[in-house]
């Protein structure tokens, strides 16, 4: 099996997001597992919102076609994502809708296809974010992403994460490395 290239991130810009935290999580287990990772902040990737207006009259920005290139260079993708009222955030969305534009020779989606990714979430609610995964998983699945059946929500994430940054509670723990190996076992398989 290949080594796969994973690049893992945050849908949340808040420097104290318990989802930076996840994904940092998740970043240190997939490197455990001998993956190739990648942890971004989309707090370094800020694009204005998506208007079909302003890309027909400017194009794609250049930001956008920067972060484009990145998720281009992976084979999979982990996302730690809060839940807004029952959703995913603003910033997540619009992220993943300006990275699904044709560029150039690209076709739309093209940043997403072949692309394997695992989903997880971490709130101080008893539900953990799961709500909004519900909705990710939908997008992805829908733009061509193959999904692994594992994900992850964690509640109480207040006190889920131990001063180090890792989880506290070895099920949840145990919980997030299940989808972190089923990504890069996916991802190493499709790569070959």
């Amino acid at each position: 099996m290949a080594t796969p290239k994973i690049l893992i991130f945050a849908g949340s810009a808040r420097s104290a997001s318990f989802n930076k935290k996840l994904a940092a999580a998740a970043a240190g287990m997939a490197r455990e597992a001998g993956a190739e990772v990648t942890l971004l902040d989309l707090a370094d990737h800020r694009l204005r919102m998506y208007d079909g207006d302003d890309e027909a009259g400017s194009g794609v920005p250049e930001d956008a076609r920067a972060l484009r290139r990145i998720f281009l260079a992976h084979d999979g993708l982990i996302i730690a994502s809060p839940e807004y009222n029952s959703s995913i955030a603003p910033i997540l969305k619009n992220t993943l809708d300006w990275i699904s534009r044709p560029d150039g020779d690209d076709a739309m989606v093209a940043a997403y296809r072949g692309k394997v990714a695992g989903i997880m979430s971490a709130s101080p609610g008893a539900l953990g974010g799961l709500r909004g995964l519900v909705h990710l998983r939908s997008i992805l699945g829908n733009i061509g992403v193959t999904m692994v059946p594992q994900q992850v929500a964690i509640s109480g994430a207040a006190k889920a994460f131990n001063e180090d940054g890792s989880l506290a509670d070895e099920g949840q723990a145990g919980q997030v490395k299940a989808v972190v190996d089923a990504v890069i076992r996916t991802a190493g398989a499709l790569k070959g």
